[in-house]
């Protein structure tokens, strides 16, 4: 069957993901919003322990399980201490290039629930000032952040109710032209999550149900290595829905859908990604299949963990990973797709 794709629910969604702050170990806003979403599909979902969220498709057979997993946590930092003339040192979530983060808008979020404005700069922000400004290496140690208040000293700090270990979260920047791109921090991998609720949403409307069971897992640990760890023990296949990178040897564009035949945990499962490919030429789906040797996903995790699952790994192309990112509406709605005719044929 095909799978009708709503782009403008899907597009719609998307921006109001990239609009919530959600650093690894910060996401209970955003999972609230999915939250509230999947009760408005009139999906049945549970919450993990560690606050995730799985979403149950019931299946024309429930006698096998697939999962179909995608996180809502990103990149960001924490305050790792407080300065004597007023500003925060800080500690990474995940990993990035800290000149990625140079010079960006953020928000300190207290555990009190107040929110600040600041800016991530280098301890030698200003050319004019500093005659090493342009040579000096980019590293943990000399990012600090600016508070946008008034404040001199390390008193003046913790008189706002700023502390060690508050989050701070990176301004995404999204925007979406007028050409199909988008282009914003976290599309990794909350790009990914709109193509997920896409399908939910298709199911919903027009009322066609998976050939078996489907549970979208929507973790919240990824950026740090442990976001489906433990999966629930009655899933017997898992496709992790994550960004495709691009650049150097590879071949995936802003416009594909990426499957991964390898990442740094080794290759996907053999029959699994051959059916993906099969899937996307019979589809007539652009798609690209590349091996990502810097690069881990939630499956890596489910099989790290010990689960007895196969695996795949698939998602849109995006440009400039970790970074400043973009992709292409098309890449996101043909990943809707491509897992749509997985599920169903």
């Amino acid at each position: 069957m095909t799978i009708q794709i709503n782009e403008q629910y899907s597009m719609d969604l998307l921006k109001k993901l990239l609009e919530t702050p959600s650093p690894s170990g910060y996401t209970h806003h955003i999972m609230e919003l999915i939250e509230a979403e999947a009760k408005s599909l009139d999906a049945a979902y549970e919450r993990n322990a560690k606050g995730g969220l799985i979403i149950s498709m019931p299946g024309e057979d429930n006698s096998r399980t697939i999962a179909l997993s995608a996180h809502v946590d990103t990149l960001g930092a924490m305050v790792r201490s407080v300065t004597n003339h007023g500003t925060l040192k800080l500690t990474s979530i995940g990993g990035f290039m800290m000149q990625s983060i140079e010079n960006e808008y953020c928000q300190i979020h207290t555990r009190s629930g107040k929110v600040y404005t600041g800016t991530i700069m280098s301890t030698q922000p200003s050319v004019h000032v500093y005659s090493g400004a342009r040579d000096f290496k980019r590293e943990e140690s000399v990012m600090e952040v600016r508070i946008d208040e008034r404040v001199e000293n390390k008193q003046d700090v913790l008189g706002l109710g700023i502390a060690v270990g508050d989050f701070i979260s990176f301004n995404p920047r999204a925007e979406f032209t007028t050409s199909g791109y988008i282009k914003s921090r976290h599309l990794d991998d909350k790009a990914s999550i709109a193509a997920l609720f896409a399908l939910l949403e298709s199911a919903q409307r027009d009322g066609w149900k998976p050939r078996h069971q489907v549970k979208l897992l929507i973790s919240n640990y990824e950026e740090v290595g442990h976001g489906t760890a433990y999966i629930p023990s009655d899933i017997d296949e898992m496709i992790a829905v994550d960004m495709g990178a691009m650049g150097d040897d590879l071949s995936c564009k802003e416009t594909d859908v990426s499957i991964c035949a390898k990442d740094s945990s080794g290759p996907y499962d053999y029959e699994m990604t051959t059916r993906l490919i099969e899937l996307a030429k019979s589809a007539d789906i652009p798609y690209a299949v590349d091996i990502y040797p810097h690069y881990g996903s939630d499956a890596s995790a489910a099989l790290r963990g010990g689960n007895n699952i196969r695996a795949a790994l698939v998602g849109p192309g995006v440009h400039a990973s970790h970074a400043m990112e973009r992709t292409h509406k098309q890449a996101v709605l043909n990943t809707a797709r491509l897992l749509g005719a997985y599920i169903t044929s």
